[in-house]
Formats: structure tokens, C-alpha cells, sequence
């Protein structure tokens, strides 16, 4: 079985000797590419969670991370925000939300510079993303903030959801009343809205106005970030967040949090799985349920079990416990890398390691939360249920 202590040392091998963190390849040695965002962004939330449990060095690893964010070269410090990467200035609105959930992490972690980072991003996510009269957040800038562009996408505003509920967590107070209702308009506009009308598949584009955009990237399906069609992964992250928001709302969440949990993660269990007559989860899926991208994502089939083992502790029902242990049985065979300790991250319908839109095994953010969530009580965020 995958262990997390020898996944979180596969994972310090990320670490970049001028601070924070870069991507890994196969062999676990970083790949030479420019430093990105949304992993050092990621791997410090890692570092923060493992730091909640006690492991030695973790603290020192997400002190790291938060130092590259708040000073080095991803920081924007003439503009304001993040880049993208060392050499794409874009600020969008995906690496802000993990920018707020690593500084939502090494607040609740206790890690040195984590309320100053917390605090900053969430101004930035504020002033820059947030649109309050539409309960969403915009997707993406120029470099100066110039220019908004015209696409709106879920992806950003589901891990908007995930970061805000982090930093509910964190601040407490009024300060989380007023996330922790933000998150609530989201959730209802994408999953009781949006994922309801159409039987619980998942649109992911829009148009600024918010008009779907159902055939987006057909030309480029396999888009790490923006896939055409139905991505199956991000409808289990959907339906665990919701469950995360209920456990946070308490007496005052609405009823149709976990129902719709239920129906989102029955329509990607029941339609996603073995969709093409091999095991697994294809990575997307067209209008009429039939597989787009058939490779076998490691995310996907994480936030399956995660989903999976929440909803089994939520409503007490075996049969989720039970899909949790086969998927996590199927992930152990086929996904396990013994070499590094980690999960390759892409592979074919019948097993082979692929890259056709994942190199590598870039970070340990999902796997790491699959292992952390097993077992542990349902809070607001993961690093609430850690505490």
C-alpha cells in the first residue's frame, strides 16, 4: 500500500535549493522547466498538512514555500499577485486560489510568513477574481491587470471553493461566516444549478456573461486545465467539497448539499467507470457519456476514493466504503510507482505509462490528500480534519 511518510520524501525531492519547489519527473529528479505557481503553491499546502501531523522537516519545507511565494520570482511585486510561472506573467485566477489554500494551510500549520501570505492572497483574490454580484470568480488577467480575459471556467472557481473553506478554517470568526457563504454560492450555482439541469454533467466553460460554452477545446481535448467535454475527477472534487461545505455550515446547511453530492458522485461513479470496457475512470467524457480522452488520470481516480470515503462517513452507507477500497485497490495496481513511492500520474486504458497530457509525477497534492482524508473526520478542509 502507498505509505505517506515514504510519499512526502518522494515528494521533498521537489524542493529547489533557492526555495520552493519544482516539477518531477518519473525518476523523481525535478525536470528542467521553469517554476510554476500552482506547484509551489500546492507542495507548501502538502508540506503544511504533513507538518499538522508531526513530520519531521515538513515545517521547514512549507517555510520554504511560503518564502518563495511571498518574495521570489513568481511574486509580482511591482503589479501585485502571482504569475503563472517564472516566464508567464498570466494571473489567473487557478494559481490564486492555491496561492489562498497554501497560506490558509501554513496559517493553520503555525508556519513562519503563512497569515502574511493568507492575508495578501485574499486580497488579491478579492480585488481581482471575486465578482460578488455573480457568486463567482473570474478566470484569468494580463500581467498588469489590465485586461480581463472573456473566458469563465468551474476548474478555478471549484478550487476556489476548496481555498476559501481552508481559509474559513483559518481565520474563523466573522471571517469565516462570510467564506464559508461565498463558497455556498458558488456550490450552488455550479452543482445545484448548472450540473442539475443537465442530469449531473458537469459544464465546465462559459462565455464573461456565464452562457455555457459545451464545445470548448474540442480541438485540444486532452488540456491539462481546460478539457473538452465532461471531466469526471473535478465532478467527485465537486461532491466532496459540497460535503466539506455542509460539515462547516453545520445545523444551517441547506438539504441539498448532500443530496447533490449523492447525484453528482453517482453519475460519475455509474457513467465514468470502465466507460469503455476497461477498468478505470476515463479522463473526459462527451455529452452522450461515451469516453473522450480514454488515459487513466491518478487525480481522477484520487478524488474517486476521497469522494467516496467522505460520502461513507457522511451517510453511514457501506456500499461507499466499499467503492472506496476497490478503487484504492485498482490505484495500488496500477498506479503505484515503487521506485518513488508515488503514483504515475497518466496511464493508457490498459495500464502503460502515458504523458499525453501529464509528464512526470509532478506533485503529490492529490495523492496526499486521498491518504490524509482516509479515515478522518469531515470538516470545512482537509487541514481542518487534520487538526
Amino acid at each position: 500500500m502507498t505509505d505517506l511518510d515514504r510519499l512526502l520524501a518522494f515528494a521533498a525531492r521537489s524542493a529547489l535549493p533557492g526555495g520552493g519547489f519544482g516539477y518531477l519527473g518519473v525518476d523523481g529528479r525535478v525536470l528542467p522547466r521553469a517554476q510554476e505557481t500552482w506547484i509551489v503553491a500546492r507542495m507548501t499546502h502538502v508540506f503544511g498538512l504533513a507538518h499538522l501531523l508531526g513530520r519531521p522537516g515538513a515545517e521547514e519545507l512549507a517555510a520554504s514555500g511560503v518564502a518563495a511565494l511571498r518574495g521570489g520570482p513568481l511574486h509580482d511585486a511591482e503589479h501585485g499577485g502571482w504569475r503563472a510561472a517564472e516566464d508567464d506573467g498570466t494571473k489567473s485566477a487557478y494559481v490564486h486560489a492555491f496561492a489562498v489554500l497554501a497560506g490558509a494551510t501554513a496559517t493553520t500549520a503555525g508556519i513562519a510568513g503563512g497569515r502574511a501570505l493568507l492575508d495578501e492572497a485574499l486580497a488579491v483574490w478579492d480585488r481581482r477574481f471575486w465578482d460578488d454580484a455573480e457568486g463567482l470568480a473570474a478566470e484569468e488577467w494580463t500581467p498588469d491587470w489590465s485586461r480581463l480575459s472573456d473566458y469563465r471556467g468551474a476548474n478555478a472557481n471549484m478550487h476556489g471553493v476548496e481555498a476559501t473553506l481552508a481559509a474559513a478554517d483559518a481565520l474563523g470568526g466573522d471571517d469565516a461566516v462570510r467564506l464559508r457563504r461565498r463558497a455556498l454560492r458558488s456550490v450552488e450555482r455550479v452543482v445545484h444549478g448548472w450540473a442539475r439541469e443537465r442530469d449531473w454533467r458537469l459544464l465546465e466553460h462559459f462565455t464573461a456573461g456565464w452562457e455555457p460554452l459545451p464545445e470548448h477545446n474540442r480541438d485540444r481535448p486532452a488540456d491539462p486545465f481546460r478539457p473538452y467535454g465532461v471531466t469526471v475527477g473535478h465532478q467527485f472534487e465537486w461532491a466532496r467539497l459540497a460535503l466539506h461545505l455542509r460539515a462547516a455550515l453545520g445545523e444551517g446547511a441547506p438539504p441539498w448539499l448532500l443530496d447533490d453530492a449523492v447525484a453528482l458522485f453517482g453519475a460519475a461513479a455509474g457513467r465514468g467507470w470502465a466507460a469503455d470496457g476497461a477498468p478505470g475512470f476515463p479522463y473526459t467524457l462527451g455529452w452522450d457519456d461515451r469516453p473522450v480522452v480514454p488515459a487513466r488520470m491518478h487525480w481522477v481516480l484520487c478524488e474517486a476514493v476521497a469522494a467516496a470515503g467522505v460520502l461513507g462517513a457522511v451517510t453511514g452507507e457501506e456500499r461507499y466504503g466499499d467503492l472506496a477500497r476497490t478503487w484504492r485497490a485498482h490505484g495500488e495496481e496500477r498506479f503505484a510507482d515503487p521506485a518513488t513511492g508515488s503514483w504515475h500520474h497518466e496511464l493508457t486504458p490498459s495500464g502503460e505509462v502515458a504523458s499525453g497530457t501529464w509528464a512526470g509525477q509532478p506533485d503529490a497534492y492529490h495523492l496526499a490528500q486521498m491518504l490524509l482524508l482516509d479515515g478522518r473526520p469531515v470538516r470545512g478542509s482537509v487541514a481542518a480534519a487534520l487538526r
